[in-house]
């Protein structure tokens, strides 16, 4: 009986990886960094709790916007990706179809408009209307070209300069539509606006329909949100993907910092503040500290969404989520490992 009560407290003693959480100590040993110092020192903390590696940006989980069959997926996991970057490609031959339609529609509307006498009061409407349609046209050539842009700089065959030339004709057309918008809404806000006769009308039907078309073209293409590191991707060539929260089809996030989102139980809230030093531990690193800070601290308390190893938690605990920066960013810890994180001692 007494050897079995030693053999089970050996392998509880293991699974808690050599931490003593009643006394608040952390016996170091071997190759640890720096929240140790040598293998006989004993670190003091002040909470403990479990936690998760994510990218010090966040993960950023990405899915369809609209049903279709995927037709190209450009990039592979562990690739790098610039902002705007596009990770998955569904197929797009209808609402190509769809867009070109609505412009051809749109122009035979222009010309009977033009055809006829503009009603009297409306010219700066007319005038409005028309920069914002041409300024809107701006942006979404702008964004295919960018797209063109990446995608060629990827297969060797564009450069740096010629990707920054694209961003930045995007962000031109994308602050001129925000401009005709505004002096668009500046003129229609004018009193004793007279209304826009019969041409116009199916003139102003006709370009909403082809913003309609171009905004469904438009999502065929899922770009990445930020630039960072393609960390997941599950979208294959031929596969039907839909909207859904459940269907993420690929995770970004920028690897160059790394951070733990850790859970603390609310008896330990009073004792963290942002900027107190901390050390994370992970079973797939055996006596190897990886020190950070905390960095932020949730404006409030949540159910917890880790289970921790071990004795499980009460159902009814609530818990603080605490934001760990990571001091170095050439470490070994993966996002999504589970790791323990160790808060110190404000004066430490």
């Amino acid at each position: 009986m007494l050897r079995t009560i030693a053999i089970i407290a050996a392998l509880i003693g293991a699974a808690l990886g050599g931490y003593l959480l009643s006394e608040g100590l952390y016996g170091t040993n071997g190759d640890s960094s720096k929240a140790a110092t040598n293998d006989k020192a004993e670190v003091r903390w002040v909470a403990a709790a479990p936690g998760r590696v994510e990218p010090g940006s966040g993960e950023f989980r990405i899915g369809a916007a609209i049903l279709g069959l995927v037709a190209d997926v450009p990039v592979k996991i562990n690739d790098s990706v610039e902002q705007g970057e596009v990770l998955i490609r569904l197929e797009d031959e209808e609402a190509r179809a769809r867009l070109a339609a609505a412009e051809a529609e749109e122009g035979l509307r222009r010309r009977q408009r033009d055809a006829q006498p503009s009603t009297s009061g409306r010219e700066d409407v007319t005038k409005g209307e028309d920069n914002v349609y041409s300024s809107e046209r701006e942006v979404t050539g702008a964004r295919f070209e960018l797209d063109a842009a990446l995608a060629a700089k990827r297969q060797g065959q564009a450069t740096d300069q010629q990707v920054a030339d694209a961003r930045r004709r995007l962000a031109k057309a994308q602050e001129r539509v925000e401009r005709e918008r505004l002096n668009y809404a500046q003129a229609q806000a004018k009193s004793n606006l007279p209304a826009p006769n019969q041409a116009e009308s199916a003139l102003t039907a006709a370009r909403a329909n082809v913003a309609l078309a171009g905004a469904q073209l438009d999502k065929t293409r899922i770009r990445a949100p930020k630039a960072g590191t393609v960390i997941e991707l599950n979208a294959k060539q031929g596969e039907l993907v839909a909207p859904s929260p459940d269907q993420t089809l690929a995770v970004v996030g920028d690897m160059s910092k790394l951070r733990v989102k850790a859970e603390v139980d609310d008896g330990e809230v009073g004792k963290i503040k942002v900027g107190q030093k901390a050390f994370v531990r992970s079973i797939n690193f055996p006596g190897k500290d990886f020190a950070g800070k905390v960095t932020a601290m949730a404006p409030s308390m949540a159910s917890p969404r880790i289970n921790p190893r071990g004795p499980r938690r009460p159902l009814d605990i609530e818990v603080l989520e605490v934001t760990i920066e990571l001091e170095d960013s050439n470490i070994d810890l993966r996002p999504g490992m589970r790791v323990d994180a160790f808060i110190l001692p404000s004066n430490s």
